[in-house]
């Protein structure tokens, strides 16, 4: 069975497709892996981060990204925010935009 990918909004895939052409391409490669075998493929391309939002962990000669997502009923996932991780930890404000994204969506679904 195949999962769906889609985005919160417009900006989101934009923000996506301006990533550096490396790490664009190993994104690519991992949500090509989701839609076959779904958001469980584990570490190194995917890892939970509680509450149910997941990261996407793309790395390119550019550096590394990072897109978080969260799954909805049926088998779609929605992409809530992407950027390049500069720091150890995912900066605060990215994990609670996207925690922001994840209750508008789940809760109007």
């Amino acid at each position: 069975m195949t999962w769906t990918i889609s985005f919160y909004n417009e900006k989101v895939k934009n923000e996506m497709l301006s990533l550096p052409s490396g790490i664009q391409a190993n994104l690519l490669h991992v949500l090509e892996m989701i839609e076959e075998f779904g958001p469980s493929i584990g570490r190194p391309h995917t890892a939970p981060l509680g509450g149910g939002l997941f990261e996407i962990r793309a790395k390119g000669r550019e550096g590394i990204s990072r897109s978080l997502f969260c799954t909805l009923k049926g088998q779609e996932i929605v992409i809530l925010h992407s950027f390049i991780k500069k720091t150890q930890k995912i900066p605060k404000k990215d994990l609670e935009k996207a925690r922001r994204r994840m209750k508008e969506i789940t809760s109007h679904g």
